[in-house]
């Protein structure tokens, strides 16, 4: 069996080298980072080829690893800048994660996120967002993002959504009508109502960076892998420079 292509470049798909030269961005024990490696080498494997470029390849991948689930090789969208836009953000050392659950925020490696300067901020069971949720007649996580503005965290800011849809739908509401610039939206709620439909809307936009997962699936575990692959990248160009 010859090696795996990716159809994007009709190269061969092998796993790039900073997945063993990163320190901070790697598994602890090496017992740990040999089951990782070995886990990525499985999937480039068993997926062959694909359309992807060797700078968001690598999110794909972290993503399948993180869910067993090969749909997301497909499934997965970039705004073209989106990689370049996430790793800038991150590398600068001030930007932040806002979050529309505390699931994604708990996930996050704090060692990796302290590295680059980075915290991380979800506002979803504020006293304050609870009750003007119920004043408006809107969600939780409407009312979060909104929270966020005004505390201006959304500006810079990678945005990781990937539980409520209504939030995505108000960071796109934010950049429109609010002139909200994220550095990058990574939105991936999971769902049934209006999940595929605010993916949909935020890959519409042009101006702010995005990573999206068409369709119904998702969910914080994905977000998480997702920002976890920018930020072994972002060590793999610091390492290289």
């Amino acid at each position: 069996m010859g090696m795996p292509m990716d159809t994007t470049t009709d190269t061969p798909m092998t796993t790039p080298a900073p997945d063993t030269a990163n320190v901070v961005t790697e598994q602890l024990t090496a017992a740990g980072r040999a089951i990782e490696h070995d886990s990525f080498a499985v999937i480039d494997r068993e997926v062959r080829s694909h359309r992807y470029t060797p700078g968001q390849w690598p999110i794909v991948r972290r993503m399948i690893h993180a869910n067993a689930d090969f749909d997301f090789n497909g499934l997965t969208d970039f705004h073209p800048q989106a990689v370049a836009a996430g790793l800038a953000a991150i590398r600068s050392r001030r930007t932040r994660v806002v979050a529309d659950v505390e699931m994604i925020c708990v996930g996050l490696s704090a060692p990796r996120l302290g590295h680059f300067g980075m915290g991380t901020h979800q506002f979803i069971s504020d006293a304050d967002v609870i009750e003007q949720a119920k004043a408006e007649g809107t969600t939780r996580a409407v009312q979060a993002m909104r929270k966020a503005h005004r505390l201006g965290l959304i500006d810079g800011a990678i945005v990781g959504i990937g539980n409520a849809p209504t939030a995505l739908i108000e960071i796109v509401r934010l950049i429109h009508e609010e002139a909200a610039r994220p550095a990058l939206v990574v939105g991936m709620p999971v769902g049934f109502v209006s999940a595929a439909e605010s993916k949909d809307l935020m890959a519409l936009q042009t101006g702010v960076p995005w990573v999206v997962i068409r369709g119904r699936k998702g969910g914080s575990t994905l977000v998480v892998a997702a920002i976890h692959a920018l930020l072994g990248l972002a060590e793999a160009q610091e390492l290289a420079a």
